[in-house]
């Protein structure tokens, strides 16, 4: 498909002399014309290149949970960068063990166990995290038992095989045909889950909330069964915390709300509050299964980016994360729920999508709240998604209820 040269920046109301010597914009055209450009950040709010104020309540889509340019993170980014960077996998470095003992307590002790109880995989995103989880769930299972089932309306990731387990059809088109050994079936129906349980398939795979299927959550009736019918029959348990972990929810992790013990976790996003990094946990069981060789990463556990993780979980830790998001989430459902236009708001903790009235176009709405100083997206065609960071004030959540009551 032919794109013009000027594809991105010609529409955009912030053309600067940036780009003023070339004419066309120097990335591909995945993400479409960006309205603003950014430069800084403090905290809950974005400046961009023109010196408009913002009010950030997407975070990056889940990412920057303590806030932009958070100065203990970035203290630790800059310690780490003149301390070592990279040394290959060939070797280990302090940093990258003690993060990684982090995030098995962490996941551990969600689960109910000692730490100790699981084995971490570093990556670089929350695609890769589904991909090592994919492979590992291939040679948990082994030929002929491979199948991964995952939901209609979620979303795993844009490479290959999480492409292919993302229940979105319409995001497979342009790509087909896909990888094989990928099922899909109705989220939340029990009935639906339990049908597509046969003796190929390796493990199931779900969100306890669908971020980008329009911030559904997942029932704990629908967790608890499946985590029943994978122990009945010999299947993983695969819990896709991507967007959800890291206390987004009010929880560490969203599978705490349904109280069940997954078998292998995948985590990314505000792992590293904007420092890409993702990570694959699982028990030491199936963790196990994994020999010298089935897997790797060039970057993986390297210093830069899990110090950057070790230094935004001790924040997460420190300051109780998920009762600050308990209270806070609470707080911007409450006041969300005074917009006229808002007819229902769902998701748990700071993980939000409020529905509008039908008639009109969230994403339309989320244009005009960027320009009046507030960023969401429209998640779905009727709902705007919020995801403001855990250290955003009643006086920020407030400002930006009062720009939504503006536009609506």
């Amino acid at each position: 498909m032919a794109t013009t040269p000027t594809h991105a920046f010609a529409k955009s109301k912030v053309a600067t002399a940036l780009l003023n010597a070339r004419p066309s914009c120097p990335f591909m055209p995945v993400f479409g014309a960006p309205q603003v450009i950014f430069e800084r950040g403090q905290g809950t709010q974005l400046w961009d290149v023109n010196g408009k104020r913002y009010l950030d309540f997407l975070c990056g889509i889940a990412v920057t949970s303590l806030g932009h340019s958070n100065p203990v993170v970035a203290a630790a980014i800059s310690q780490q960068a003149n301390t070592l960077l990279h040394v290959s996998n060939f070797f280990a470095n302090p940093v990258a063990t003690q993060t990684a003992l982090m995030v098995d307590k962490l996941l551990s002790e969600a689960c109910g166990e000692q730490a100790g109880y699981g084995q971490v995989f570093f990556c670089n995103s929350g695609a890769e995290a589904n991909e090592a989880g994919i492979k590992l769930a291939r040679k948990f299972g082994g030929r002929g038992k491979h199948v991964v089932v995952s939901a209609l309306g979620s979303f795993h990731g844009r490479t290959l095989a999480a492409l292919a387990a993302t229940g979105q059809p319409e995001k497979h088109e342009p790509f087909a045909p896909m990888p094989e050994g990928f099922r899909h079936v109705v989220f939340n129906d029990i009935a639906s889950l339990e049908a597509a349980l046969d003796e190929t398939v390796a493990a199931v795979l779900l969100e306890t909330v669908q971020g980008e299927g329009g911030v559904v959550p997942a029932s704990v009736e629908y967790l608890q069964a499946a985590r029943k019918m994978c122990t009945e029959r010999g299947i993983l348990l695969m819990i896709d915390e991507v967007q959800t972990g890291f206390a987004r929810t009010g929880k560490w992790f969203g599978f705490e709300h349904a109280k069940i013990k997954p078998d292998v976790v995948m985590l990314a996003k505000a792992m590293g509050n904007g420092m890409p990094i993702g990570a694959l946990w699982a028990s030491q069981q199936v963790a196990g299964v994994f020999k010298p060789g089935d897997h790797g990463s060039t970057y993986s556990g390297t210093a830069l980016a899990t110090a950057a993780a070790r230094a935004t979980m001790q924040l997460m830790i420190d300051m109780n994360a998920p009762q600050v998001v308990q209270q806070k989430g609470a707080e911007l459902s409450a006041k969300l729920r005074t917009i006229n236009s808002v007819v229902d708001v769902r998701g748990r903790g700071l993980l939000l999508a409020a529905e509008l009235k039908p008639e009109l176009d969230a994403k339309k709405i989320a244009s005009q709240l960027l320009e009046l100083g507030l960023v969401v997206n429209g998640v779905t065609s009727h709902a705007l998604r919020l995801a403001p960071p855990f250290t955003v004030s009643s006086e920020e959540i407030d400002e930006a209820i009062a720009i939504m009551k503006t536009v609506l």
